[in-house]
């Protein structure tokens, strides 16, 4: 293995590495584990194999830099160690599938397995762009330890790709690491890693802000240390007189953190809320737990005053991550506020590594919480629409905040900070959320839409003959009842337009009409229904009547036909050029453009041609000929139905005018980004900006520019330089 890496740097690395992992993994490995795999890896890559990935990456390093990751910040099994040092030789074929399990067992293989799910999505493309997202989440759902080996691997690739020459590569593993790692290790309890993956994230996305905000605290460490320090000393004094064993540490709050709030309260560093935070961490023993809690709290805020509004107790209902921990907020020496937080050594384990540390306690048991929150995680999967959707509803339902309510039989349920009885029915059971006309809450009766406390003690009304409605989606706020109520709505929609159709072509066939798919879309059109599906459920519910219908399907089929003769004189006026060419005709061209005269077109609105474009004509019922680009979405169903309606067309010279052309663009919620499109736009003598829509949902924007260009040439070009925008993801032309 060694042998293979050409750089002296690696192979020291390398030897690090090894020693590192010898010594964090003596108490969970057997002996024979770490040559098994040392033999493996020399096996697989004594062959022509390169050590190096795509990125420039030492894999065997980085796999080693893993584990110990693993070791030091989750204190994860044996079988979790060998599944992190393997997968990648079972991912490109070096190591056999079958004899993973040979070696050590079905558990690893199984881990094994769904890394290399993992891994082959991100050979195609970034998990987060496309719906990769949802086959992403459901191989993390099948087993709990992929999903922390993979926020660890995350972690260790971060801190390998800090002035990495591909910028695209690091803004990409930036962007994916705070949208979708970051949450997932606040979810499981794993502050540290969600923390360091924040900071590292802006530092790569933003350099210049992390840089300004990291050199003001450096600037004010010393002023910092000697506040906490004078803040602490009498308080260990009083806790000393306790005769209680404890450790009490100061620590300033993330740069991530510290962004976040100069961002949302538009203050300056020295005007941040609760800037510093002291931890009380006490040696006790499991059963005084609490107590002692209390009672530390009890001297804190005999010596400091505390702001009510900020208390928070995760003792008595810990967080569903395992999270316990008692926070106050106290104003300290030059009424600075300081958070304080009281643990004790295990609460303090759980903080830092979060629901594995669970299972180093015998009596504490998390899975009832991890289950329900897996079992959250396959409901969003199952019924989200798309991937932005999907994204949407995952971030918001890890990081809400929580409300504790009780069913009359005592069952706590935990539910997002805001929900409504309609949502704590839904929690329970979809079909009791769709039945539910309101509920008793601490006896009293309340609408669907009541906003619960933590505490209420909550009984579901059903009626048999309830349905989910359309204005139920404007107050419920977890992702399960949104989801289930669109999904019912649908589907009820879908069975009355279905009886709908069914009613018109019977009715049709009574009356022996052949109904043109072409005239009822125009029909339909014309009576004012954006879709079809609105139409068919409009018949279905009497909303129309259907000889109406069959009327104006009539009135069109008979306009078309009167206009037959026309449209037959516009044909032979802009095509036959001379009679020895009649026979040729699909070699006859239409040619467009400012400069020509006397012939009637128009650019289509459905697909916007601008000049470049292939494009073909459609001479319309009108007798205009409308310009389509060939790769219109109409444009297949206009060739298959009217064939002999279409022309081949195509530009003149240089047409002098502008054509609107609207771009689709995704990126990072980001206030500089719009002042960097606008700014390129606006130095482009052939472009001109005339309309922007912006759209920003949990830390990612998408919106449509619509810009005024001379040609295709300009068009591409623009698109080129915006990409080039730091913290744009994607950018394409829209219909």
């Amino acid at each position: 293995m060694e042998k293979q890496i050409s750089s002296s740097d690696q192979k020291s690395e390398l030897k690090d590495l090894v020693r590192s992992l010898l010594r964090n993994t003596s108490d969970v490995s057997k002996a024979t584990d770490f040559s098994t795999v040392k033999k493996s890896v020399k096996d697989a890559y004594n062959s022509d194999r390169s050590l190096i990935d795509r990125h420039g990456i030492n894999r065997v390093n980085h796999a080693l830099r893993t584990a110990i990751a693993l070791c030091e910040m989750v204190s994860p099994d044996r079988n979790m160690i060998i599944a992190t040092l393997v997968y990648e030789l079972c991912s490109d074929e070096s190591l056999p599938i079958n004899r993973v399990r040979e070696l050590w067992g079905e558990d690893v293989e199984r881990m094994v397995n769904g890394l290399i799910k993992v891994s082959s999505l991100y050979g195609k493309q970034g998990v987060v762009k496309t719906d990769n997202f949802r086959r992403l989440l459901m191989t993390f759902a099948e087993d709990i330890r992929v999903i922390i080996i993979m926020i660890v691997e995350r972690l260790s690739l971060m801190r390998a790709i800090n002035h990495h020459p591909d910028e695209k590569f690091v803004t990409d593993t930036a962007f994916e690491a705070n949208y979708l790692y970051a949450p997932l290790a606040h979810r499981l309890g794993l502050y540290k890693i969600k923390s360091e993956l924040e900071d590292m994230s802006l530092k790569y996305t933003a350099r210049e802000t992390y840089t300004n905000i990291a050199r003001e605290l450096k600037e004010t460490k010393v002023a910092r240390d000697t506040y906490i320090a004078d803040f602490i000393s009498p308080l260990k004094a009083k806790l000393d007189a306790t005769g209680l064993k404890y450790e009490i540490k100061g620590r300033t709050k993330s740069i991530y953190s510290i962004w976040n709030k100069l961002r949302k309260q538009q203050v300056e560093l020295s005007g941040i809320y609760d800037l510093f935070a002291i931890r009380i961490i006490l040696d006790v023993p499991l059963e005084r737990e609490k107590a002692e809690c209390w009672n530390v709290y009890s001297i804190v805020a005999d010596m400091y005053t505390p702001n009510p509004a900020r208390m928070k107790d995760w003792l008595s209902i810990p967080k569903s991550n395992g999270y316990e921990s008692l926070h106050t907020t106290v104003k300290g020496q030059g009424n600075k506020w300081v958070e304080v937080q009281i643990r004790t050594r295990r609460m303090d384990l759980v903080a830092e590594k979060g629901l594995a540390a669970h299972w180093k306690y015998k009596g504490i048991k998390s899975e009832g919480d991890l289950d329900s929150w897996m079992n959250n995680i396959r409901d969003i999967l199952e019924t989200a629409d798309g991937p932005m959707e999907l994204m949407k509803n995952f971030k918001m339902d890890l990081y809400d905040k929580e409300v504790f309510v009780f069913t009359p039989r005592g069952d706590l349920y935990r539910l997002p900070l805001g929900a409504s009885v309609l949502d704590f029915a839904f929690n329970i059971h979809s079909k009791l959320g769709c039945t539910c006309v309101g509920g008793k809450v601490n006896g009293r009766n309340r609408k669907l839409n009541y906003k619960l406390h933590s505490g209420d003690t909550v009984e579901i009304t059903t009626a048999p003959g309830q349905m989910p409605k359309q204005d139920w989606l404007g107050f419920v706020v977890t992702s399960k009842a949104r989801n289930k109520i669109r999904q019912t709505i649908n589907e009820r929609a879908n069975r009355s337009a279905e009886l709908g159709k069914e009613l018109l072509q019977r009715r049709c066939k009574n009356r022996k009409i052949e109904l043109d798919e072409a005239y009822l879309m125009r029909t339909i059109k014309k009576m004012g229904y954006k879709t079809v599906t609105d139409f068919y459920h409009a018949i279905s519910d009497e909303s129309i009547d259907v000889n109406d219908v069959i009327a104006q399907y009539e009135l069109i089929e008979k306009a078309d036909k009167k206009s037959d003769i026309e449209r037959r004189s516009a044909e032979e006026f802009e095509l036959i050029e001379s009679p020895d060419r009649q026979e040729t005709q699909s070699d006859d061209i239409l040619i467009i453009g400012d400069n020509i005269k006397g012939i009637n077109y128009r650019l289509s609105k459905c697909c916007n041609p601008i000049f470049g474009d292939d494009v073909f004509g459609f001479v319309s019922a009108e007798g205009v000929i409308k310009i389509h680009r060939n790769d219109c979405p109409n444009a297949s169903h206009i060739r298959y139905k009217y064939p002999y309606r279409v022309i081949r067309t195509r530009w003149s010279g240089k047409v002098g005018s502008r054509f609107a052309a609207t771009l689709k663009i995704i990126g990072n919620d980001d206030i500089s980004i719009v002042t960097n499109i606008t700014s390129i736009i606006n130095k482009e003598k052939d472009v001109s900006l005339r309309n922007i829509s912006i759209d920003s949902s949990d830390g990612i924007f998408s919106g449509f520019l619509i810009i005024g260009v001379s040609d295709t040439d300009s068009l591409n070009n623009i698109i080129k330089k915006i990409k080039t925008v730091k913290g744009i993801k994607d950018v394409q032309r829209s219909n």
